[in-house]
């Protein structure tokens, strides 16, 4: 048998028990979003402070007390998205590519170098047996 306890704990809208607005899974205000529901809809909060929260009992990722958030925030004071201008994107794909040039072998490995390594992993596992032996 699951244990279920009831959603009406987290039902705070006036916040006087958790300090801030709060309400169950799926039950809070339809202008109220998570950030990542902001970005699906190419907005941002753009500087204002949470509108509220919803609280969720979760047995996953060791909340404190078995109890996750996502903060919400207003739709109608949200922003659109900066986009970055064709410098910035230049600026971007440079910073990229360096992070996948290998300084040992000289060249571009198709993928982000290992940080602990410092080189592509052709490199690091040294020459191989087959050049060593015909040598």
């Amino acid at each position: 048998m699951t244990r279920r306890r009831s959603p009406a704990r987290f039902f705070d809208p006036t916040g006087r028990r958790y300090g801030i607005p709060t309400w169950p899974w799926r039950m809070a205000p339809e202008h109220l979003r998570t950030r990542r529901q902001l970005a699906a809809a190419g907005l941002r909060p753009g500087g204002q402070d949470v509108a509220g929260q919803v609280l969720w009992n979760s047995r996953r990722y060791n909340a404190p007390g078995g109890v996750r958030a996502a903060y919400l925030y207003d739709v109608r004071l949200a922003l659109p998205k900066r986009t970055p201008t064709d410098r910035q994107r230049a600026a971007l794909g440079k910073a990229l590519a360096a992070r996948r040039h290998c300084p040992t072998c000289d060249r571009d490995a198709g993928y982000v170098l290992p940080r602990h390594l410092g080189e592509c992993m052709a490199c690091a596992d040294g020459p191989d047996e087959t050049e060593v032996t015909a040598a």
